[in-house]
C-alpha cells in the first residue's frame, strides 16, 4: 500500500499530513479501488494543467499530463464526455472539446462534446495551443503526435509567403505566413497520406509524409 499512499501525496493532491488517514482509508482495498480512490479530481487536473500552461507553456503543460496518465492510468483509447476518466477540457471556436492521451507513446486525441467537422482551421487551431505537436484527422479521430525534428536537405519558395521544404526522411513541409495561401498550395498537390498540421513561430505548417500513418484504436 505505501506505493500508492507516496503517489497520492507526490500527485494526488495530498500532503505528508494525511498519511495515517490513507493508511486508514485504503486499507483493504483492491488496487483498482485504491487508483480510483486516489486520483486527483477533473477540476483538479484541469486547474493545474490551466496554471502550468499559463505559467510555464504548453510543453510542461503536456508534460504533467503525461506524467498524471502514466501514474493513474488515465490513457484512454476512447474518451467521451461521459468522463469515465478525467480529461483536459478545451474551448475551440467556441465549442467545448476534451483532450487525453492515448498511451505512454505520448500520443494525444482531442474530442467534441457534440460531434463537430473537422476542418483545416480547426487542425491549425489546435495546432496553435499545442506548437510542440503536430495534429491530425486520423480514422476519425484527432490526434496530437511529438514533432520530431527532421533535418531539412531541400527548400524552394513557391508563393512570397510559402516555402516548401524537403525533409531528410522524404516527407515535405509546406510553411506559410497565410492560412489561404497555404490552403491554396495544398490544393494544387496531389495528396496521397495524412496530412498533418502544425504551428510554430507564427508559421503555420502542413506535413506530408511519405508513408501513411495508422494507429490500433
Amino acid at each position: 500500500m505505501n506505493k500508492w499512499i507516496e503517489r497520492a501525496i507526490s500527485l494526488g493532491g495530498y500532503t505528508s499530513l494525511d498519511r495515517n488517514y490513507l493508511e486508514h482509508v485504503l486499507q483493504g482495498k483492491t488496487d483498482s479501488e485504491i487508483l480510483a480512490w486516489i486520483t486527483p479530481p477533473p477540476s483538479v487536473l484541469n486547474a493545474y494543467f490551466a496554471e502550468l500552461y499559463q505559467k510555464k507553456g504548453p510543453k510542461e503543460a503536456m508534460d504533467y499530463l503525461y506524467e498524471m496518465s502514466q501514474a493513474f492510468d488515465l490513457f484512454q483509447k476512447d474518451p467521451s464526455f461521459r468522463e469515465v476518466r478525467p480529461f483536459i477540457r478545451l474551448n475551440l471556436s467556441g465549442k467545448a472539446y476534451g483532450l487525453a492521451l492515448l498511451d505512454e507513446s505520448g500520443l494525444g486525441q482531442i474530442f467534441a462534446q457534440v460531434e463537430e467537422v473537422v476542418t483545416p482551421e480547426l487542425l491549425w487551431e489546435i495546432a496553435t495551443i499545442f506548437p510542440d505537436h503536430l495534429i491530425g484527422y486520423v480514422q476519425g479521430r484527432i490526434i496530437l503526435r511529438p514533432q520530431v525534428a527532421q533535418k531539412v536537405v531541400g527548400e524552394e519558395a513557391v508563393t512570397p509567403l510559402t516555402d516548401r521544404l524537403m525533409l531528410s526522411d522524404g516527407s515535405q513541409k509546406f510553411s506559410s505566413y497565410s492560412q489561404e495561401d497555404l490552403l491554396e498550395q495544398l490544393n494544387k498537390e496531389k495528396v496521397e497520406t495524412l496530412l498533418w498540421y502544425g504551428s510554430r513561430e507564427r508559421q503555420l505548417m502542413v506535413v506530408m509524409e511519405k508513408k501513411e500513418w495508422t494507429y490500433n484504436f
